[in-house]
């Protein structure tokens, strides 16, 4: 038993690590003030080395993923998205250098209070790769937070969409920068 509380505290330890190298300064703080609502939240790791077990090793190539973090918010209750947190959040990826697309046509009521999902997608590039991506989705009774890090080309999103937890591409989506 003791093993596994060890096991268990290296993993947690781990994880909170991957996700704190790969997020702005800041961002984990304000992910859970963001609405109204208490929540739990769950969050694991899977890095390069638990990505090739899982997928079979020499399945990536080498510049590949090195690593996605999960996060879930669950609410009780129908969640308050604050507005003000929600443009903290948005101001600290752009202070660290990322680029912002959202939902196009979202009206602040519906990103307050979402009636159907919300997604927000950040990406930080190295040149003309991204070697971060982060998906936040967000809804009545839960959010969604999907963190992606490697040697990404813009295509390589496209491949990974639909899995991992990663939304699916939608045809008829129209995801647009955010205004400055």
């Amino acid at each position: 038993m003791r093993t596994f509380l060890l096991s268990a505290a290296l993993l947690i330890t781990t994880a909170v690590s991957a996700v704190a190298q790969q997020q702005p300064p800041g961002v984990s703080e304000i992910l859970s003030g963001l609405s109204s609502q208490p929540s739990t939240h769950t969050a694991f790791t899977l890095d390069r080395d638990m990505l090739d077990t899982f997928l079979g090793e020499g399945t990536l190539p080498p510049a590949a993923l090195t690593g996605i973090t999960f996060e879930r918010y669950t609410f009780h209750q129908s969640a308050f998205y604050i507005p003000e947190n929600l443009q903290a959040l948005v101001e600290a990826y752009h202070a660290a250098g990322w680029s912002h697309l959202v939902d196009q046509g979202v009206s602040p009521g519906q990103n307050a209070q979402p009636d159907k999902p919300i997604t927000d997608l950040w990406m930080h590039h190295d040149g003309a790769n991204i070697d971060h991506v982060t998906v936040l989705i967000r809804a009545r009774s839960q959010m969604n937070l999907i963190e992606v890090s490697g040697m990404l080309r813009p295509l390589d999103l496209v491949h990974l969409s639909g899995h991992f937890g990663i939304p699916k591409v939608d045809q008829n989506a129209v995801m647009v920068p955010a205004p400055k």
